[in-house]
């Protein structure tokens, strides 16, 4: 491009050596080299134009991923977050997979202590995944099986591949997340149901996806009436339990009926571990956070810096 040159070289020199090293206005340029505040603003243009001045926009910093874990953890009152690496949307589940092991190498477990595991896809891409080496620790099912093609809804199943890549034991839970009310008599009167529900609550750690809000899940199990009233509201779930925007159990009709560990016994698991990340799921980590439902939160730096923005003042959440 040929530039037409309208003002001496020097002058415009002067007004941008002005204006851009010494702070100056366009006004006390003018003053100083006797001309308009138009002129000015002329001359500013044609030193950028003929290469005078060199204007960068350089990258916002990078927070740091431990200040802003930190943060988040204050934010949401959760005892611990941690973040994987920034990572493409597309690939958030292979880049959050070796937080997830780390933070559940650090709990301690023991042969014998329990380790809880819920359906859902992150927990079956969690699955899918290397673990830490956690043996005769006993896996066990949140929730009863579902009458589901999906696989990441199979949870006897994602129970078996998480003991094989810990290389502990699997307990099963043969039966239904959602039986009729006359099966599900016989089933919290069956000694084994008892025997099996004693394992949720003694348990010493729990890992788990956290549920979108209901209306804009991509898939639900079957059972879940997403059409009554109370269950629109719902904002997110852990294990099948659903909750609104306060963290709260939403009740419907036929819920009594889940085979799920109920909310009470969850929160009595000392280290309960959610992993959860995407725009989508940022009020159900709020909210969940807000009724207590995890004490640790696996995500990625993305949804860290959204939960900020929508997280309540920590004194907020009990």
């Amino acid at each position: 491009m040929v530039h037409t040159e309208r003002f001496p070289l020097a002058l415009a020199h002067t007004a941008a050596t002005l204006y851009y090293l010494q702070d100056a206005t366009q006004a006390e340029i003018a003053q100083r080299i006797g001309t308009s505040r138009a002129t000015v603003s002329r001359l500013l243009r044609e030193a950028r134009d003929r290469g005078l001045v060199r204007i960068e926009v350089v990258p916002l910093p990078e927070q740091d991923p431990g200040d802003l874990a930190e943060k988040v953890r204050t934010a949401l009152g959760l005892h611990h977050v941690s973040l994987c690496p920034p990572t493409p949307e597309a690939h958030v589940a292979e880049a959050v997979s070796p937080t997830v092991a780390a933070v559940l190498a650090g709990v301690g477990l023991s042969p014998g202590d329990v380790l809880l595991v819920s359906s859902g896809r992150t927990l079956h891409e969690i699955a899918e995944r290397e673990l830490p080496a956690l043996p005769g620790v006993l896996v066990v099912p949140m929730v009863g099986g579902q009458d589901e093609p999906e696989p990441w809804y199979q949870t006897n199943e994602i129970t078996r591949r998480v003991a094989v890549a810990v290389g502990g034991t699997p307990r099963f839970l043969h039966a239904p997340a959602f039986p009729g009310r006359r099966l599900r008599r016989s089933l919290v009167e069956d000694p084994e149901f008892r025997r099996f529900a004693q394992l949720w609550a003694g348990a010493r750690c729990a890992l788990m996806g956290v549920g979108a809000p209901t209306l804009r899940r991509e898939s639900l199990p079957g059972f879940v009436p997403t059409g009554e009233a109370p269950l629109a509201g719902a904002v997110g779930d852990v294990a099948s339990r659903f909750y609104d925007a306060s963290g709260a159990e939403i009740t419907y009709d036929g819920a009594d009926r889940l085979i799920a560990i109920p909310l009470d016994v969850l929160s009595g698991v000392p280290v309960r571990i959610a992993v959860a990340y995407g725009a989508l799921k940022v009020p159900s980590i709020v909210a969940g956070a807000r009724g207590g439902h995890f004490t640790h939160l696996v995500t990625d730096p993305a949804t860290a810096s959204a939960l900020l923005t929508s997280a309540p003042h920590p004194q907020e959440i009990p």
